[in-house]
């Protein structure tokens, strides 16, 4: 079987829901979301960009979301969220820990609140934890996506950066004890495009990144051109070194004539034991709109 051949039946291990999209809509673009499922219900964070906030949705299937509220509005009087979006949650012992993007005069820097409850939110600090300081980095970092690791005692971030007003441009890495204070990688970006691969060679950004048995297995958005993405994988042992790309890359790619005709964002996956499948939430974009679908991958082996 040559390469296109075992490409074409790794990818359709990954199939797009036939109701797609399950957010978006009246409710304009929805984008960039995080989730978690808690007694049996979906619970998504999203980004609403007409309200220009993250607001809370849920469900009990995955498929099918109900009416959404704003959990976290802009700030502007502290100068650098008059946009917010892009978030991540994660739930501990001590309750729901937000990382999310604030947004000012095309610039993205990186804030962090807590929660009860997950939909109350205080913000812990006025000033962002994270900011554009390193060359790399250029006007922007945002996409943050953060693990607590038990052992080392610390949060991890990976992140995206780049230019001011564009899609960001590689991925990096920072650590926390605290989710306030952040320690940036000495080597950073730790992941960057791959010129050998056409569909990633012009930039790789917004990852998701899972703790499965002996690897971090990454879920990430790889660009063609500034205007047309794909969504890969891939994995390494320690997260941060060696990362190797899943060989039937892309995983999920635009459909023609469909809603996600010209790009594939963000993606967000979730292994559901009842159904034994992995579930993938991620946006699409054809025009200016941008809404939010759902993959389905057939049992836990993702095939690497």
């Amino acid at each position: 079987m040559d390469s296109d051949s075992k490409h074409g039946d790794r990818q359709h291990l990954w199939e797009k829901w036939s109701g797609n999209p399950v957010l978006g809509g009246e409710l304009g673009t929805c984008f960039d979301l995080t989730l978690l499922k808690e007694n049996g219900i979906y619970r998504m964070w999203f980004s609403w960009r007409p309200q220009k906030s993250i607001a809370l949705t849920e469900s009990l299937d995955g498929r099918h979301w109900g009416p959404p509220i704003i959990v976290l509005a802009p700030n502007p009087a502290t100068g650098w969220e008059d946009n917010i979006n892009r978030p991540s949650v994660l739930r501990r012992e001590d309750g729901y820990h937000l990382w999310y993007t604030g947004r000012s005069e095309g610039c993205s820097r990186i804030g962090y609140a807590t929660s009860r409850d997950g939909v109350i939110w205080e913000r812990r600090s006025e000033k962002p934890v994270l900011v554009p300081e390193l060359s790399w980095e250029k006007a922007a970092v945002m996409c943050p996506h953060v693990l607590w690791d038990e052992e080392m005692g610390k949060y991890r971030m990976w992140y995206s950066a780049g230019d001011k007003n564009r899609e960001p441009d590689a991925i990096g890495y920072a650590e926390s004890s605290d989710g306030l204070v952040w320690h940036k990688h000495t080597d950073n970006p730790i992941f960057r495009p791959a010129p050998e691969h056409p569909w990633e060679q012009h930039k790789v950004t917004a990852c998701q990144v899972i703790k499965l048995e002996d690897y971090y297995v990454m879920f990430y958005i790889g660009f063609n051109h500034e205007r047309c993405c794909h969504i890969g994988m891939a994995r390494s042992f320690d997260g941060i070194t060696n990362w190797e790309r899943y060989k039937g890359n892309p995983i999920i790619s635009p459909t023609e004539g469909a809603w996600d005709s010209e790009a594939c964002y963000k993606p967000f996956a979730l292994y559901d034991e009842d159904s034994d499948s992995w579930l993938l939430w991620y946006n699409g974009r054809t025009g200016h709109l941008e809404q939010i679908g759902l993959v389905v991958h057939k049992g836990y082996d993702l095939g690497f």
